[in-house]
């Protein structure tokens, strides 16, 4: 199999995320409907956030196993510095995106004294943070996603073509279900997103895949990999940090525990149906 098929195949390993975006067209007026669908995305990132963490761990476990204790420290380092870059990274992309927002908003007599008590309960404030929180969501899974396609790229480099095969089908089948985690936010507005939108999510999510791909085929380097996965890690940590908050103000305990416990489900049924094929 030629690079440019396996390229191929990287890209529909990551574009099945398109699956799940139209989702965020969906009308979730209710405050009910809302905080559930925050709840399953929580539920979602949460399982993500473990399958990415014990990814990235692995070498150094396995470094760590063959008394490699050299590797096991550089690898932990990198993994520990990546965690803090994605964490700490979005919380300065997060606080530069409200500024950016704030210098946009009209200037005017009394502006000033009206913005703090009307703007957060503005149905265009809550547009906006909806619209924030699915960019760092697709930008996390993006990140998560490169490291995948590296491990595609890499098995076909290796001549492990059948092992490539094997993970593009398994990625796939994963990333039809984290389509509902970027727009779950944009589903539980009023609002309904353009299809240019979701298209542009569903590059920023999905396209790493494609890129990692490409990168694994040339570059199949253990740290990368683990780097990659740790900065997707932290990103996705601070976006379930964020949702967690909202999911609070909702003061709706029973029903955003069983989101969570739906959105944890779908994880773990989808990584066993992955692992039963075989993945």
């Amino acid at each position: 199999m030629s690079a440019s098929q396996i390229a191929v195949l990287g890209a529909v390993a990551g574009l099945t995320i398109f699956l799940g975006l139209p989702l965020g067209r969906l009308r979730a007026a209710l405050p009910r409907t809302k905080a559930f669908l925050n709840a399953v995305a929580i539920g979602i990132l949460v399982f993500l956030l473990w399958d990415v963490l014990s990814s990235a761990w692995g070498p150094v476990e396995e470094a760590l196993g063959g008394h490699h204790y050299g590797t096991a420290v550089a690898d932990g380092i990198v993994m520990m510095a990546c965690v803090g870059l994605g964490l700490i990274g979005l919380v300065f992309f997060d606080r530069w995106l409200k500024r950016r927002a704030a210098s946009l908003r009209p200037e005017g007599p009394g502006a000033a004294t009206a913005r703090p008590a009307v703007l957060p309960a503005s149905p265009d404030a809550a547009r906006l943070r909806a619209l924030q929180l699915s960019l760092l969501i697709a930008v996390g899974i993006g990140m998560h996603n490169f490291g995948e396609g590296l491990a595609i790229g890499a098995s076909a480099a290796a001549g492990q073509i059948s092992l490539a095969v094997l993970l593009v089908i398994g990625f796939g089948a994963h990333n039809a279900t984290e389509g509902f985690g970027v727009v779950a936010p944009l589903a539980a507005t009023a609002d309904r997103p353009s299809w240019g939108r979701l298209a542009g999510l569903g590059l920023i999510a999905g396209g790493p895949t494609f890129l990692g791909t490409i990168v694994g085929q040339q570059v199949s380097t253990p740290l990368l990999a683990i780097a990659f996965l740790a900065l997707a890690a932290g990103s996705i940590l601070y976006v379930v940090i964020e949702l967690l908050a909202v999911a609070r103000a909702t003061r709706l305990k029973e029903l955003v525990a069983c989101g969570i416990l739906l959105g944890l489900v779908l994880g773990f049924v989808t990584d066993a149906i992955v692992t039963a094929a075989g993945v």
